[in-house]
């Protein structure tokens, strides 16, 4: 599994998100998404967006994930 693939996963379960996955290691992976989807949500709903998107990817190929969920409106203010 690439950084790639993942952000090709959570384009597909999240349409219209901006996703940047980076890795040192192809184990070890921190995945940026912004989307107006995650607008109204706490953080933990955010991540099971994202877990939800990865399906069986999650635990098993991708070991590792750190998640930077952000509306866009976060990510213009950050």
């Amino acid at each position: 599994m690439t950084p790639r693939d993942i952000e090709q996963l959570i384009a597909a379960g999240l349409p219209g998100c901006a996703v940047q996955v980076s890795s040192d290691d192809n184990t070890h992976f921190e995945a940026v998404v912004v989307s107006a989807d995650f607008a109204e949500k706490r953080p933990l709903q955010r991540h099971q967006m994202v877990y939800r998107a990865l399906g069986e990817a999650m635990g098993g190929e991708i070991h590792a994930l750190s998640i930077n969920a952000l509306t866009p409106d976060e990510q213009d203010a950050g």
